[in-house]
């Protein structure tokens, strides 16, 4: 069996070490890096998306289930982080397990985190449209018009990351410098707010509110287990900087501290962020039946102007969070495809000799969502966001059991990323979280969302037995890697 290790020394963060002809420009610098995993996490905006179902389902005091999350998923970030520094190429997950195990698995990883991007980011566009975009133009509530808005969205992003990578790493340095900065001024102002008027109280933090009372509370699947699901639903996405590692500068040093850093920046920002809104609510019952608790929070404490202000900044957010989703997807299809192992592949692999972006590939998720659309009945739609969060758990999983059955023939690369003899322990606990996730996940969700994500699976499996029978030599085995630096 041919190695498939990469370089055992030195540093070689070419494609070309790797058995690929270098096509992709590297323009991404640390921060830009960074900037592709934090707007996917997206603090503001999941909190913006998810506080009310932490309201009642577990009350203000859910908000300390944020920690757990929070810690659960860095060490999963760790052991991501371990494998970005080894293999930095396009696609990830994918390149990973199809050379430290096989192409078939490796399939499998790359069909997964597929599946959970391009849900993901109709999920993130969909929610732009209507949470954001439509309160903001004084539009009311449509579902119609909140798809036409979600599809101009995936158009205008697919133009962006299709223009250049140039492009995508700027938007996503100004989406994370205004979530950053409109976070902070938040956090500092409503404390400011409630220690001047007093309305709000600190009493909040240990609040059950509407939830006092509940029969359910502590049952499995009940309100304090589905509020964990707020950091599970936003602690996300930070592999994807290592999905454009082939675009990234030294890529075995800046995608693994992109990845961990954004991890640890979103669980801070995102617990102080929970903690001034918290202490904020002037009435618990009340806010928690608004319907859009942090507006509302927002508009109390500190006026309707800056509710409006928060409101563009959250858009921001979500353009840059969908971009880097779009870009990323794209480039988990690209690195497929440019095996032969994905559906129209001898498309789909292109890579412009212009923008040095894979077209194809970044308008397949753009006709995906388009579609998705205008087909999709609306509680189709809403169920299908639902089971995209179940495929970043399931994904996760997989990848910390990958690292633990190889972890001891992975090479060093010098001057990278490293966990030492902490390695084992950190995967262990990482497994022993991801599979609580997809328990917690799977509790509280319903059985058509359960089935979306199996009829998603299988149509993978479908094509990859469809490759076994009539391509077999599709999934022999991946290019070589080089031998030395």
């Amino acid at each position: 069996m041919d190695d498939l290790r990469p370089p055992s020394t030195g540093v070689n963060d070419s494609p070309a070490a790797y058995g690929y002809t270098p096509e992709l420009r590297r323009t991404l610098g640390s921060f830009q890096v960074f900037a592709v995993s934090f707007a996917f996490i997206s603090v503001a905006v999941g909190i913006f998306a998810t506080y009310d179902n932490l309201l009642t389902s577990g009350g203000p005091v859910g908000i300390w289930t944020w920690p757990v999350a929070f810690a659960g998923q860095l060490l999963v970030a760790l052991v991501v982080a371990q494998f970005a520094a080894r293999i930095p190429l396009s696609g990830s997950s994918y390149q990973w397990a199809s050379r430290l195990a096989n192409p078939r698995i490796g399939w499998i990883f790359g069909w997964l985190t597929f599946c959970y991007l391009i849900t993901g980011l109709m999920a993130i566009d969909n929610a732009m449209a209507s949470q954001c975009l439509m309160p903001l133009l004084g539009i009311a509530p449509d579902e119609t018009t909140a798809r036409v808005l979600t599809v101009v969205i995936l158009l205008v992003q697919a133009g962006l990351a299709i223009g250049s990578t140039r492009i995508v790493g700027m938007v996503n340095s100004v989406a994370v410098g205004v979530e950053v900065a409109i976070v902070v001024v938040l956090v500092v102002g409503l404390l400011v707010a409630v220690a001047v008027t007093g309305d709000g109280s600190v009493g909040n933090l240990t609040s059950r509110g509407v939830t006092a009372g509940s029969g359910d509370y502590w049952a499995f699947g009940g309100g304090i287990m589905a509020t964990i699901i707020v950091g599970l639903a936003t602690l996300v996405g930070f592999d994807s900087a290592a999905n454009m590692a082939e675009e990234a500068r030294t890529p075995h040093r800046t995608v693994p501290r992109a990845i961990v850093g954004s991890v640890v920046a979103a669980g801070i920002l995102g617990m102080l962020f929970l903690i001034a809104l918290t202490v904020a609510i002037d009435d618990v019952d009340r806010v928690s039946k608004s319907g859009s608790p942090v507006a509302d929070i927002l508009r109390t404490q500190l006026g309707s102007p800056m509710e409006r202000i928060l409101l563009v900044c959250v858009a921001v957010a979500f353009f840059g969070g969908g971009l880097v989703t779009m870009t990323s997807c794209a480039r988990m299809v690209f690195a497929m495809s440019r095996d032969g192992r994905f559906p129209g592949h001898r498309v789909l692999r292109r890579v412009n000799a212009t923008t040095k972006t894979p077209i194809g590939a970044t308008v397949l998720p753009l006709t995906i969502g388009v579609i998705t659309m205008i087909v999709l009945p609306g509680d189709a739609l809403i169920e299908l966001i639902t089971a995209g969060t179940l495929f970043p758990a399931i994904t996760y999983g997989f990848i910390v059991v990958l690292y633990l059955a190889v972890r001891k023939r992975l090479s060093h690369t010098e001057g990278a990323f490293s966990l030492g003899r902490f390695d084992t322990a950190v995967a262990v606990l990482a497994l022993v979280w991801t599979i609580a996730a997809v328990v917690i996940l799977v509790a509280p969700g319903t059985t058509t969302s359960t089935v979306i994500v199996v009829g998603l699976i299988a149509l993978g499996a479908l094509y990859l037995a469809s490759m076994l029978v009539f391509r077999r030599s599709a999934l022999a085995a991946q290019p070589p890697a080089a031998t030395g630096s």
